[in-house]
C-alpha cells in the first residue's frame, strides 16, 4: 500500500495568504499601527510565499504525481494573483486619491468653527484665540478629537 503526502506546505501558503488579504480589513485597519503601514499583512504575505516556494518545490519532486504538480502551481499562482491584488491596492492604489483641495493646508489660518468642551459648551475657534489666558492672548489652539464620545 502506497502512502501520498500531502503537500502541507502549498495548503498552508495558500490558506496564509488568504487570511493575511482578508485580515488587513477586518482586523488590521483598526488600529494605526498596522493600518498606516500593513507592515503585519505583509510579513504574513512573506511567510505565505516561503512556504509556496517550499511547496512548489516539494509538488515538483521526481516522485510526485502529476496532480501534485498541477495543484503546486494552481495554489502557488492563486497566492501571488492575492499578494499581487493586496500590495497594489493598499500601497500603490491608495496614493491615487484625490486631494481634498477644500481643506486648509499646514500653516493655512483654519476656518471658523464652533465645537462642544468636554463639559458640554459650545465655544468658537476665533473665541479661543480672542479670550486671554494668564493675561496672554494665545498664538495657537491645540484641538484633540476623539473618536467616539463619552
Amino acid at each position: 500500500m502506497k502512502i501520498r503526502k500531502f503537500n502541507w506546505l502549498t495548503w498552508t501558503g495558500f490558506l496564509l495568504s488568504v487570511f493575511a488579504f482578508l485580515s488587513y480589513p477586518f482586523v488590521f485597519v483598526r488600529w494605526p499601527v498596522t493600518r498606516d503601514f500593513p507592515w503585519v499583512n505583509l510579513l504574513l504575505f512573506g511567510v505565505a510565499a516561503v512556504l509556496l516556494l517550499l511547496g512548489i518545490k516539494r509538488g515538483f519532486a521526481a516522485d510526485r504525481p502529476r496532480r501534485s504538480k498541477i495543484a503546486a502551481t494552481v495554489l502557488a499562482t492563486l497566492s501571488f494573483v492575492i499578494i499581487g491584488l493586496f500590495v497594489f491596492s493598499t500601497l500603490i492604489a491608495a496614493r491615487w486619491l484625490p486631494a481634498s483641495h477644500g481643506a486648509p493646508q499646514v500653516g493655512h489660518k483654519a476656518p471658523d468653527f464652533n465645537l462642544a468642551d468636554t463639559t458640554g459648551k459650545q465655544m468658537s475657534l476665533s473665541e479661543l484665540l480672542s479670550s486671554p489666558i494668564n493675561g496672554k492672548t494665545p498664538k495657537g489652539v491645540l484641538l484633540v478629537f476623539y473618536r467616539g464620545y463619552w
